[in-house]
């Protein structure tokens, strides 16, 4: 049988059911799945026992492909969750409380005699840490976004509108990767000083800043990073504005290392801004983890205690919004290093 490559993370999420005297737990998230196995499968109970071997409960369907993907782990048919007959008559169960609550209800009759306990926390922690094959996929997937953001900077036009721009940035991720990891983000002018806006027909006259979030999904893992178009004559206040958030930016990741807090990190960009009168314009938290999803752990914010590890990943992005004006927001990912931290987004800034 071949050898398990996330065997270490599965050892560590046993060891932590053992600490919290659970016998066993049931895993249905997709990604939680995925981290602990390889698999990318829509209908899997991973059944991961405090002691012993896992086994992966999935359908007719896709029993063939986890024989491929995983060979290395026992695959059975998944209508045993289906049925009222109960699968175990263990004392303490894991489920995790992010599925919907009637799968919650459906698993937790698995378990009839069992004090159901949530193990999402357990998961999370163990997925902010990457594994060596999870950081080369998250350095090839952030280097195929520095390469899209590229060549489609290079076709924005005067008169295009920003959702023509994020349709440009949305194609070149589908033919060159596997998609948008997130809904990309343009905002043409003081459009920016909306966080999260969602792209509409407003018209680049061409000298407008103009201010992306992306990220392309590949191989099953996220990328992310942040850039701004400047005009060539910008105004006094935007050129003072994102010479700050630039500043910030350079500062944190200078800063990142293991041993920091993401509290700490987040101060330290936070600190500055707020030292040169834009930090109650900075309202969201530094940056998050970047997997096989989005938004993972660990959190970079204001008062975090989560201490920084080698194989974590932290996006280090600051920001100034000044509503009905204008906004800046510089973001790049990084990973945490033995030392310090590697930057994988290498796009100009």
């Amino acid at each position: 049988m071949k050898t398990n490559p996330f065997a270490a993370r599965l050892d560590a999420f046993r060891r932590r059911l053992r600490a919290r005297k659970l016998t066993c737990a049931v895993v249905r998230d997709e990604a939680n799945v995925r981290a602990l196995t390889g698999v990318a499968c829509d209908n899997a109970y991973l059944l991961v026992r405090a002691q012993g071997d896992p086994v992966f409960y999935t359908d007719f369907r896709y029993i063939p492909m986890v024989h491929r993907t995983a060979p290395w782990i026992e695959v059975r048919d998944c209508a045993v969750f289906s049925g009222t007959k109960p699968l175990s008559t263990c004392r303490a169960a894991g489920l995790e409380s992010s599925i919907p609550h009637a799968q919650w209800e459906r698993l937790a009759k698995v378990f009839p005699r069992a004090e159901i306990t949530d193990v999402v926390a357990d998961l999370s922690a163990l997925r902010a840490v990457k594994t060596p094959a999870e950081c080369d996929r998250l350095r090839a997937a952030e280097k195929l976004n520095d390469e899209i953001w590229s060549a489609a900077k290079a076709r924005f036009r005067p008169g295009m509108t920003e959702q023509d721009m994020a349709r440009v940035i949305r194609r070149l991720m589908i033919e060159r990767g596997d998609g948008e990891a997130f809904e990309t983000i343009v905002c043409i002018g003081k459009n920016a000083a909306e966080c999260h806006h969602v792209p509409d027909k407003t018209v680049w006259n061409g000298r407008a800043p103009i201010l992306v979030d992306m990220g392309v999904k590949l191989d099953g893992y996220c990328s992310d990073m942040t850039r701004n178009i400047v005009p060539a004559r910008p105004s006094k206040l935007y050129a003072q504005v994102y010479a700050l958030v630039l500043e910030a930016n350079r500062r944190a990741i200078a800063a990142a290392r293991p041993g920091l807090t993401t509290g700490e990190l987040d101060a330290v960009a936070r600190d500055y801004l707020t030292a040169n009168h834009f930090g109650a314009a900075f309202g969201h938290a530094l940056g998050h983890g970047v997997g096989l999803e989005i938004h993972e752990a660990p959190t970079a914010r204001k008062g975090d205690k989560t201490v920084l590890e080698p194989g974590m990943s932290v996006t280090i992005e600051p920001g100034v919004y000044l509503e009905g004006n204008l906004g800046v927001r510089i973001e790049d990912l990084v990973l945490i290093t033995k030392d310090g931290c590697e930057v994988l987004s290498k796009s100009a800034k």
